[in-house]
C-alpha cells in the first residue's frame, strides 16, 4: 500500500479522455449562486406533476395485467441492521464526538494492516473516491485540530488535514446555499472523485465506477449510521466549483460527486 503524489496519476491519464470526461461532467453540473438566481432554475414542472413523477415504478408494460399472482416481497424489520432509516428531513445541533466519527467511518477503512481490501467493493481495487469530512457545527467535540475539513486516508486509517480549512463559512454556504431548509447537522461528508485516478487504468469506465463507488458508500455508511443512532441524508444541491474551490482544490480534477449529512434529527 503505497502512498503516492496525487499528479502521479496524470502521467499515466490519457489527455483526451481525461478532458472529456471533464466536459461530460461539467454539464451535470448545478449552479446555485445568487448572481443568476434571477435567470437559473432546475426545472419547470408543478407539484402535481412531481408527486406523479418522483418515487415511482417502472412498467414495461402497463396497459397490461402480467405480473406474477399472488407473489408479494415483504419488506425486512426496520429494526433489522440491514435496513436503513429514513432520511432526516431537518437537522437540530446537539452533542457530536469525533469518537462517534471515526465509528461512522470505520466501514470505509481497510479491514487489516495486511491487505488493501476496504469494507466496500471497488471495480480493480481503484477505490476511486476520496472522502472529506467537514466539521458544520460547534456542537462538535473532541475535533483534533484547528482546521475544520479532514481527508480520510482508508489505508492508513487516519485523516490527512486540509489546509486553510479553519474557517468553513465559504463552505457551509457552498453545500448549504440559502433556501436548504434541512436544519443544522453536525457532519458533512464530501465524495469527490479525482479524475486521473478514475481514469488511468479503465478510461471511460472509470468514470461510471466512480458514481457507483459513490453510492455503495454512502449506502454503506448510512447503515453505519444507524447504528450508531445516527441521522443523515444524501444532498445533491450544491455547485461543484464553489465546493471545491472552498477546499482549495484543482476544479478540473477534483469533482464532488455526492454530499452526505450525518447529526440528529429535530
Amino acid at each position: 500500500m503505497t502512498a503516492l503524489p496525487h499528479d502521479y496519476y496524470l502521467k499515466f491519464t490519457d489527455g483526451e479522455v481525461l478532458q472529456d470526461t471533464i466536459d461530460f461532467h461539467a454539464k451535470t453540473n448545478y449552479t446555485i449562486h445568487e448572481s443568476v438566481a434571477h435567470l437559473s432554475y432546475l426545472h419547470r414542472f408543478s407539484d402535481d406533476m412531481l408527486r406523479v413523477m418522483a418515487g415511482n415504478e417502472l412498467q414495461l408494460y402497463p396497459d397490461l395485467d402480467i405480473t406474477v399472482p399472488h407473489e408479494v416481497i415483504d419488506f425486512a424489520d426496520r429494526a433489522l441492521p440491514f435496513v436503513r432509516d429514513e432520511s432526516c428531513e431537518t437537522f437540530t445541533e446537539k452533542s457530536f464526538s469525533f469518537a462517534t466519527l471515526k465509528s461512522l467511518l470505520s466501514p470505509a477503512t481497510v479491514a487489516s494492516n495486511i491487505s488493501h481490501k476496504r469494507g466496500y467493493p471497488s471495480p480493480g481495487a481503484l477505490y476511486p473516491i476520496e472522502i472529506f469530512v467537514c466539521s458544520l457545527s460547534s456542537s462538535n467535540q473532541g475535533w483534533p485540530c484547528q482546521e475544520k475539513v479532514l481527508h480520510v486516508l482508508s489505508n492508513s486509517r487516519t485523516f490527512e488535514i486540509v489546509r486553510h480549512t479553519e474557517d468553513v463559512t465559504r463552505l457551509r454556504h457552498a453545500l448549504l446555499p440559502p433556501g436548504s431548509n434541512i436544519g443544522s447537522p453536525n457532519i458533512a461528508l464530501i465524495y469527490i472523485s479525482y479524475l486521473p485516478k478514475i481514469l488511468f487504468k479503465y478510461r471511460f469506465r472509470g468514470y461510471r465506477m466512480a458514481n457507483m463507488e459513490a453510492g455503495a458508500l454512502y449506502m454503506l455508511l448510512d447503515l453505519s449510521a444507524k447504528n450508531l443512532n445516527l441521522k443523515n441524508r444524501v444532498w445533491s444541491g450544491y455547485c461543484d466549483t464553489m465546493v471545491t474551490q472552498s477546499l482549495g482544490l484543482n476544479c478540473a480534477l477534483f469533482q464532488p460527486l455526492c454530499v452526505q449529512f450525518f447529526g440528529h434529527a429535530k
